[in-house]
Parts: structure tokens; C-alpha cells; sequence
């Protein structure tokens, strides 16, 4: 593969059911392009995490995967709130989410470490009250 695939969606910020039909599609694309069992896993449990992560906290976004030779990237943008404390954001346990997310089952504070522990970089770019743009990469080699 000398050329770079992107593959596009609109996360709705508002129907926690179609949350999660984002990873499911790409963990497809990536199948079709013979992508290791293994990479799908990780990419799919952290863009998974991602996703949700938009429909609870920032009312949805968009996020962008790009399949090259070398790695999978992927691209999580939003135009939320913004984290206030990335560093307490990172920590296992620590959220934000609301009693009612929580009580479908969300909200675990493990969203953001998942999406770390499942890729080999990730790097967060955010601004309270504007939004947050989540890069993470997945090595192919």
C-alpha cells in the first residue's frame, strides 16, 4: 500500500446508540485490507473509547483514520468543553461523566487510559470551552 487511505465519520453527539458504528466500520475496512488481528483490536478498543468519550462529554465530532504503510492514525476532534486537567483526565477512574451516563453504564473514568494503554502514541490537544483533538498512532511495523 504506497498511498495513504483516510477513512472520515461525524460521531452524533446525541444517540448513544450509533456510538461505537465509527470503530465498527473501520475495524471492517481495516479486515479488508488485511491488517493484522492483533492492530485491529487495539485500534478498534481505542477509537471505541474515543467515540464514546465525544457522545458523553462533547456532544460528538469527527474522527479521521489514516491507514499507511507504517502505522494507523487516528484523529479525534471535538468542539466539547475542552479537558480542564488532562494529567487528572488520564487517570484510571477519574470522570467527569454525569450520574445519568453512569447509570447506563458509561462513565468509568477509563476511556482516555484505554485509549493510551491500546496505542503507541497518543497525544491530546485541548482548550477549555473550545474543544479537544486527540491524535493517536498504532505502528504497523
Amino acid at each position: 500500500m504506497s498511498e495513504k487511505l483516510n477513512f472520515h465519520f461525524d460521531v452524533d453527539g446525541t444517540d448513544f446508540t450509533s456510538a461505537g458504528q465509527a470503530s465498527v466500520q473501520v475495524k471492517k475496512n481495516l479486515r479488508r485490507l488485511g491488517i493484522a488481528p492483533e492492530t485491529i483490536r487495539r485500534v478498534s478498543i481505542a477509537m471505541y473509547e474515543g467515540e464514546i468519550n465525544m457522545v458523553i462529554h462533547a456532544g460528538g465530532g469527527e474522527a479521521d483514520v489514516n491507514v499507511s504503510e507504517d502505522e494507523i492514525e487516528i484523529i479525534l476532534t471535538d468542539h466539547g468543553p475542552g479537558i480542564a486537567d488532562v494529567e487528572q483526565a488520564m487517570q484510571e477512574g477519574f470522570s467527569t461523566a454525569t450520574d445519568s451516563i453512569r447509570s447506563l453504564g458509561f462513565g468509568a473514568g477509563m476511556g482516555l487510559p484505554n485509549m493510551k494503554r491500546y496505542t503507541d502514541d497518543m497525544k491530546i490537544e485541548t482548550v477549555v470551552g473550545s474543544g479537544t483533538t486527540i491524535t493517536m498512532r498504532i505502528s504497523l511495523m
